[in-house]
C-alpha cells in the first residue's frame, strides 16, 4: 500500500550529509519553536510530531542508514511503496496511534497501534541494537520534569513471531522502568534478563528539548530578560526554576551575557550528592517604544552621564 513519503532531512532543514551534531542542533531549535506549550498556532502540534519523527530516525545510525537506502530522489509527500522484504522481526508498540508516528514511519520501521497505553511521543522509546548475548539497547527520551520527579515509566513492547501455518503472531508485554535519582543525558539503566531474546535490556536515557531550559550535565541554563534600570541599579527579580519560581538578587551594574548561578536548582544527582545548579544568563532589554516621560529621562541621563561603553 502506498503511503506519503517523508523527507526527514527537509523537515529538519539539514543536508543529507549533516553530522549528528548538526541534526541535534536543528532538532532542538525546531522543537523549541514548535513545542505545543510555546506555539499555539494552527498545525503546530502536527508539525511538532513531524519534527520528532524526523529526529527519531536521523539521530539513530541504524535507522538513518536504512532510511538512506531508499535513495535521495524522493520528494516530501510523494506516494511511496516500500521495497519487498521490508518489515518483520521485532516491532515496538508505541500505543494508541503508535505514538503519533506516521504511516510512512510504521511502514519502514514497524510498530503497531493498540488500545493499551504504551510509550508516548514524548518518551520516544525505541529499539536500537542487539548485542552478542541477546542483549538489547533501547533509548528512552525523558522530559526534565520526568527526571526531576523520578518514579517509574511504563513501556510496552511487541514482538513478531512465526505462528501456525507461517502466520505472524504478536505477543505483548509491559515493563516498568524505575528511574533512579541522578539520571541525565547518556545515563544507562540495565534491566537484567528483560531483552526479547533472553539477554539484558539496556536503556539509554536522552533528555528531550525544553522550551525554557538547556542542559549542561546536571546544570540547567535559562535566559532572564531584565530592564536597563534593573541592570544598572540592581533588583530582586523572579526566576522560573524547574520546580517553581524563586527570587534572585540581581547585582547592580550587571552586564548582558553575565551568567549568575542559583545553587542546587538544577537536576538531581545521585543520593548524597549536591544537585546541579541553575545558570541564569542575563539579557538586558531596551524598550522598543518610550513614553514622553521615559524619553525625557533617557535624554537627561545621556547629557549628564560620563559613562562611555566604547571607552
Amino acid at each position: 500500500m502506498a503511503v506519503a513519503y517523508k523527507d526527514y532531512y527537509e523537515i529538519l532543514g539539514v543536508s543529507r550529509t549533516a553530522s549528528q551534531d548538526e541534526i541535534r542542533k536543528a532538532y532542538r531549535k525546531l522543537a523549541k519553536e514548535h513545542h505545543p506549550d510555546v506555539n499555539k498556532g494552527n498545525g503546530s502540534d502536527e508539525r511538532y510530531k513531524e519534527i520528532n519523527e524526523a529526529y527519531e530516525v536521523l539521530k539513530d545510525s541504524e535507522k538513518r542508514k536504512k532510511y538512506d537506502t531508499l535513495g535521495p530522489n524522493w520528494q516530501q509527500g510523494q506516494d511511496f511503496t516500500p521495497p519487498p522484504g521490508w518489515g518483520g522481526g521485532v516491532h515496538m508498540d508505541f500505543g494508541g496511534d503508535a505514538g503519533g508516528f506516521s504511516d510512512f514511519f510504521r511502514t519502514i520501521f514497524g510498530g503497531f497501534a493498540s488500545g493499551g497505553r504504551g510509550v508516548s511521543m514524548d518518551d520516544l522509546f525505541r529499539s536500537q541494537s542487539q548485542g552478542r548475548n541477546g542483549d538489547e539497547e533501547m533509548s528512552l527520551e525523558l522530559s526534565l520534569e520526568d527526571i526531576l520527579r523520578g518514579g517509574t515509566k511504563s513501556i510496552s513492547m511487541e514482538q513478531m513471531a512465526q505462528g501456525v501455518n507461517g502466520q505472524p503472531t504478536r505477543s505483548r508485554r509491559t515493563l516498568n522502568v524505575n528511574l533512579p535519582q541522578g539520571v541525565t543525558e547518556g545515563s544507562r539503566i540495565r534491566l537484567k534478563g528483560q531483552g526479547n531474546r533472553g539477554g539484558d535490556l539496556h536503556i539509554v536515557i536522552h533528555v528531550s528539548p525544553h522550551p525554557r531550559f538547556a542542559v549542561e550535565g546536571y546544570d540547567l541554563v535559562t535566559a532572564l530578560k531584565v530592564s536597563p534600570w534593573e541592570a544598572a541599579l540592581g533588583a530582586s527579580v523572579p526566576v522560573t526554576t524547574l520546580d517553581g519560581v524563586v527570587s534572585m538578587k540581581l547585582p547592580a551594574g550587571v552586564q548582558s551575557g553575565k551568567r549568575l548561578r542559583l545553587k542546587e536548582k538544577g537536576l538531581p544527582r545521585r543520593k548524597g550528592a549536591q544537585a546541579g545548579d541553575l545558570i541564569v544568563k542575563i539579557e538586558v532589554v531596551v524598550p522598543e517604544k518610550l513614553s514622553v516621560r521615559e524619553r525625557e529621562l533617557f535624554e537627561s541621563l545621556a547629557k549628564e552621564s560620563s559613562f562611555n561603553p566604547r571607552g
